[in-house]
């Protein structure tokens, strides 16, 4: 019986058997974490130690303040060249618009001198003629603006200084061929009316019936029934 105990204290069925630590776990717990603490501690001390017997620690701060002024300099450069790229697009824009205006000025100026040199054409005719009195045209032209138009242009005049007002008449007379037959036109609604003191240039266009060929066009100055001047433009 004692050796059936004996070996059942040996087997897997024997009692189980419990070991406790003298130590609390709160204790336990607390000496753990400073055993880690102290562990990790040592670990940064030889991490910056063999930084600081490498110079890895002196060189990566002087690497870094290279860097930074690098970095300054960048952003200086990029912020003048910035302003380059505004300025120069400012200026480019003020350039343009002014040559836009110049050229403005100058198709308005070509078109000015071209009405000029038409005046000057006639104020040229201004000048008195030797010996004339009286009211007269100084000057008659004529053009076909096309098969159905023609534009004429009469200055009259007065070349005497100091003469009185002219009230009369001004009377066109188109002259040619209208289907191969004679054919003479007046100004729609006869003689307009003509008032001067030194001088009067009178334009205007007419309208021609069609296969209408226009051979001369006469201007006649009217006070009253009487002619005072008379001239025949005659078209090439």
């Amino acid at each position: 019986m004692k050796f059936r105990l004996f070996r059942r204290r040996l087997t897997i069925s024997s009692p189980r058997m419990s070991v406790r630590s003298a130590l609390p776990w709160p204790v336990r717990w607390i000496l753990g974490a400073v055993m880690l603490g102290f562990s990790a501690a040592i670990a940064l001390w030889a991490f910056e130690f063999g930084k600081g017997i490498a110079g890895l620690d002196t060189n990566a701060k002087q690497e870094l303040q290279l860097l930074r002024a690098e970095v300054s300099v960048l952003r200086a450069d990029r912020e003048r060249a910035q302003s380059i790229a505004n300025t120069s697009g400012s200026l480019l824009t003020a350039e343009k618009a002014a040559q836009e205006k110049m050229a403005a000025q100058i198709r308005q100026l070509e078109s000015d001198n071209l009405l000029l040199r038409d005046d000057l054409g006639f104020f040229e005719k201004l000048l008195p003629a030797g010996g004339a009195d009286g009211v007269s045209i100084r000057s008659l032209q004529a053009e076909l603006l096309s098969n159905t138009q023609l534009k004429w242009q009469v200055l009259v005049i007065q070349p005497v200084k100091g003469a009185p007002d002219f009230n009369g008449k001004l009377d066109m007379t188109v002259n040619g061929t209208l289907a191969g037959k004679p054919w003479t036109a007046n100004l729609p609604g006869g003689a307009q009316s003509l008032q001067l003191k030194q001088y009067r240039r009178i334009e205007g266009i007419l309208d021609l019936p069609p296969q209408a060929v226009v051979q001369t066009v006469t201007a006649k100055v009217l006070e009253g029934a009487a002619i005072r001047s008379v001239q025949t433009f005659k078209l090439k």
